[in-house]
């Protein structure tokens, strides 16, 4: 008997058990739903939720290899057993070395995250009766990819437990939540364990010991350098391709941009999402520039140095790409109407520098920026609609006057 047989002798055999939503979602994981619609149809795809998460993990793929790769490359380069002069042209970054010091490092994340969030998930299905649903999956993903390298794997499954939880299941689950479950587990992560989450050396694996004090690794960010009033550290190509301390997988700002493409071309990603936070990013950092030319603000002063920052730079620095185009950009919890987007997106981007500029203890505010806008997209959903039907309205009683 085939396996396909077996698999459809147990879905029987589990059909209108509490077991029956687990073992589907085990089910359509290898083959597709054999469901057919019996009425009529008003929209024809080839396309799905479990296809449309796919895809999207497809697009960051590439940023999670190269992030296992940059791992073990600043790691070595910490330690001084390599030389950085070539940068991302250097043979010794694409060493099995690095390789191997980042799969040992990541995939146990990633292993976490995925473990954690579907356990949580089917135990909500069987609890509540629904089919599983696949939202995680690129949560899963995501949450690995935007967490410091030496993150306690207790730590991240703690966060994972509270993101699932309180930022998507107590909303009704997939399509219902207000907050984006991975940016609600980075969330928790700052608050909860700050020393793990913030500061130049928990960027580089090594930098930190688990007792949570520093050895004889140093690794300083750019966003640190800058916040400290310091020059620039790295080169800009190197910024651009991401040989530079970081997330897992925010660094390569070439990767992200394809991803970007990628995500475009399938119609799952905004552009109009994206591209608005690109141009409120660029903004406020022309804003902060002036305020500088101008001579409004000391050299002397905590903010100066990100104020100086040239504005085209902060979307080469942090993770502005990376949040514009896989988080700010989800479906669920963004804007949905056209107008709404553009609004959305330049307010994320505008935030987002305001606060890297004026928090120079933690120079990064992209998951801040984005947890706002996610609370307030249904409120900007609302005035645009109010104001299309305002102006319908007035046509309405024009034509009749």
């Amino acid at each position: 008997m085939s396996l396909k047989s077996n698999l459809h002798n147990l879905k029987e055999k589990y059909k209108g058990t509490k077991m029956a939503p687990a073992f589907n979602a085990l089910h359509t994981f290898l083959y597709l739903p054999n469901e057919i619609t019996h009425n009529g149809t008003h929209i024809k795809a080839a396309d799905d939720l479990k296809r449309t998460m796919n895809t999207v993990i497809m697009a960051m793929v590439p940023c999670l290899i190269f992030g296992m790769f940059n791992a073990g490359y600043q790691h070595h380069l910490a330690l001084g057993a390599i030389d950085s002069a070539q940068g991302f042209l250097d043979p010794s970054f694409w060493s099995w070395d690095n390789l191997i010091i980042g799969m040992w490092k990541v995939l146990p994340l990633v292993v976490v995250s995925y473990g954690v969030g579907l356990a949580i998930e089917f135990l909500f299905a069987v609890i509540k009766g629904h089919e599983v649903e696949e939202g995680y999956l690129v949560t899963g993903m995501l949450v690995p990819l935007i967490v410091p390298i030496d993150l306690p794997l207790w730590m991240l499954a703690v966060a994972v437990a509270f993101g699932v939880v309180i930022g998507k299941e107590v909303f009704g689950g997939t399509g219902m939540n207000i907050l984006n479950p991975a940016l609600t587990v980075r969330a928790f992560l700052f608050f909860a364990y700050p020393t793990w989450m913030s500061g130049d050396k928990v960027w580089v694996h090594g930098a930190v010991e688990r007792t949570g004090t520093a050895d004889a690794i140093s690794g300083e960010t750019i966003l640190g350098s800058y916040a400290q009033n310091n020059s620039v550290i790295y080169d800009y190509w190197d910024m651009f391709w991401g040989i530079i301390p970081g997330s897992v997988g925010e660094t390569s700002k070439l990767l992200i941009i394809l991803g970007a493409f990628f995500l475009i071309f399938t119609k799952i990603g905004s552009w109009r999402i994206i591209l608005s936070t690109l141009i409120g990013a660029l903004c406020m950092g022309l804003i902060f520039n002036g305020v500088v030319d101008a001579g409004w603000i000391s050299s002397s002063s905590k903010f100066f140095g990100l104020m100086s920052v040239p504005f085209w730079q902060h979307l080469i620095i942090g993770s502005v790409l990376f949040g514009a185009v896989f988080m700010a950009t989800d479906p669920v919890t963004a804007a949905q109407t056209n107008k709404g987007k553009w609004i959305y997106g330049f307010l994320i981007g505008f935030i987002s520098i305001m606060i890297r500029v004026f928090n120079p203890a933690y120079p990064e505010g992209v998951f801040l920026a984005i947890l706002l806008m996610n609370v307030f997209a249904p409120t900007i959903d609302h005035y645009v609609v109010q104001g299309n039907v305002k102006k319908r309205m007035n046509r309405i009683k024009i034509k009749t006057a």
